[in-house]
């Protein structure tokens, strides 16, 4: 009886191992690839290099609004805009800036925020033609349709258009205008 109780209580701890080390692969497996995304994400951020360092430094959150508007994440949206406001005080020409963020935080839903991330975008393409660019290349964005058919723009990193006023609803409406290097 001893033999096979032995063998019983083997046969559960390799079960056991097995089990732990299937899960734990699984789980490095969704960390690496949420590394990589991440990696890619800041190597894209960072290629961006505004001349003034703080316009700079409202750009880093500026991309985290616009990603957030794109998903229709409302909570992501307020925050970027708190640190958008928080930022635009500290920049010259950034009264626009900091009172569009305020009332993106102070919204009630996602369309009463892309209504000011409009307002937003406007002051901030504005502020960033004037200082140019250290690296890379930023591409202005147009949507007609956008704003009830007034049409907005926005500031996108590559030439694939998502739009953050419209969402999953018309992800691919708009049309580069201009870009900025």
């Amino acid at each position: 009886m001893k033999p096979i109780i032995k063998w019983a209580i083997l046969a559960l701890i390799i079960i056991f191992f097995a089990a732990c080390g299937g899960s734990n692969t699984g789980k490095s497996e969704n960390k690496d690839t949420a590394s990589t995304r991440m990696d890619e994400n800041s190597i894209s951020v960072a290629v961006i290099q505004l001349k003034d360092d703080k316009l700079n430094a409202v750009y880093q959150h500026y991309v985290h609004l616009t990603t957030a508007l794109i998903n229709g994440d409302d909570v992501e949206a307020k925050i970027a805009s708190n640190a958008i406001e928080t930022g635009a005080k500290e920049i010259a020409g950034g009264k626009g800036i900091e009172m569009a963020a305020a009332k993106i935080i102070a919204a009630k839903d996602i369309e009463e925020q892309r209504a000011a991330y409009s307002s937003l975008s406007s002051d901030f393409i504005s502020l960033v033609k004037k200082s140019g660019l250290n690296s890379g290349e930023l591409y202005v964005d147009f949507c007609p349709m956008a704003m009830n058919d007034k049409g907005a723009y926005w500031l996108s990193e590559n030439k694939e258009i998502k739009n953050p006023y419209l969402g999953e609803k018309m992800m691919t409406c708009g049309d580069i205008k201009d870009s900025i290097k």
